[in-house]
C-alpha cells in the first residue's frame, strides 16, 4: 500500500499490482480497494498494471470536509499521476459515474471503461435533501442508519433485503464507510444525466453491461450509448447481477488497450 496526496491534502491509499498498460479501477458504493483485489489480480495476470484505491472516506484513505464530488475527481487525478501520468480507467456503478465525471473535467485517461453506470436521465431520483440527511446521521454517530437510508432511498433496495443484510456480519464491516454514502449521493445527484463535457470526452469509451443486471441499469446504459454514438457498447454475458466478471472483462480490456 502506498499513499498519494490529493489537491486538498487528503491522503489516498493505493495498491498496484502487475506490469503492462496502466489501468485504475474505481469501485462503486460501500466498497473499498480490497473488494477489487481479486479483480486486480486477474487483470495483472492478463498483462496489465492495475491500481486500486480506497476512495475518499473509505478504508485507509482520509477525508476532508465538506463533501464535494470534485474532491473525488482530484483524488483520481492524483492516483493517475502517481501511476505514471496517464492510463486507462475502469469504473463500476457509481465508480463509473465518477470516472466519467472526471474525464469530463479533463483528468487524463487513455481509455475510459464504464461498467453499468446508474444514470437516471431525468427519471425521478432520491429526495433533494438526502445527502444532507445522511451527513446529519453520520455526524450524529448513527452510521447504520445512514447506510440503510442510503440503501433504501438512493439504491432502491427493498426493506426486507435491507433488514436481512443488517443482521449479518457484513453489515458491521461496512459501518466505517457511512461517510462515503454522502459522496455517492452527491455525485449521482450532480451528474444524474451526463453533462455535455462528459458526453464529448475525447478518449475512446467502452460501455460495459451484463445481460442479467438490474433493469434500471440496462435502461441507463442504452441511453448512455445513444447519447455517445462514438462509444462502444458491449454486453458481457458472463456478468450476473450488478457485478464485474473478472475474466471476461480482462479479455475486453486487454484487447482494447493493445489496439
Amino acid at each position: 500500500m502506498e499513499f498519494v496526496t490529493s489537491a486538498d491534502g487528503t491522503k489516498i491509499a493505493t495498491h498496484t499490482v502487475g506490469a503492462g498498460p496502466a489501468i485504475v479501477i474505481i469501485n462503486g458504493a460501500l466498497s473499498k480497494a480490497s473488494d477489487a483485489e481479486g479483480l486486480a489480480r486477474v487483470f495483472a495476470n492478463a498483462g496489465l498494471q492495475v491500481t486500486t484505491y480506497d476512495r475518499r472516506a473509505r478504508g485507509d484513505s482520509g477525508d476532508t470536509a465538506p463533501a464535494d464530488p470534485l474532491r473525488e475527481v482530484e483524488d483520481l487525478a492524483a492516483v493517475i499521476d502517481a501511476a505514471g501520468g496517464e492510463g486507462a480507467v475502469l469504473g463500476h456503478s457509481s465508480g463509473a459515474v465518477l470516472a466519467h465525471y472526471a474525464a469530463g473535467e479533463g483528468v487524463p485517461m487513455t481509455h475510459l471503461f464504464l461498467s453499468e453506470p446508474p444514470y437516471r436521465f431525468g427519471e425521478p431520483g432520491p429526495a433533494a435533501d438526502l445527502a444532507e440527511r445522511l451527513q446529519a446521521l453520520v455526524d450524529d454517530d448513527r452510521p447504520g442508519e445512514a447506510i440503510t437510508t442510503f440503501q433504501r432511498e438512493a439504491v432502491g433496495l427493498p426493506q426486507e433485503f435491507i433488514e436481512q443484510f443488517r443482521a449479518t456480519p457484513a453489515f458491521d464491516a461496512i459501518l466505517p464507510l457511512a461517510q462515503s454514502t454522502v459522496y455517492d449521493t452527491l455525485l449521482t445527484e450532480r451528474v444524474a444525466t451526463p453533462t455535455d463535457a462528459m458526453v464529448e470526452v475525447a478518449m475512446p469509451v467502452t460501455i460495459l453491461c451484463g445481460v442479467q443486471t438490474l433493469p434500471i441499469i440496462t435502461t441507463a446504459v442504452a441511453r448512455l450509448a445513444e447519447a455517445m454514438p462514438s462509444a462502444e457498447l458491449l454486453e458481457v454475458p458472463e456478468s450476473v447481477g450488478h457485478q464485474v466478471h473478472p475474466i471476461a472483462t480482462a479479455r475486453i480490456l486487454v484487447a482494447r488497450l493493445a489496439a
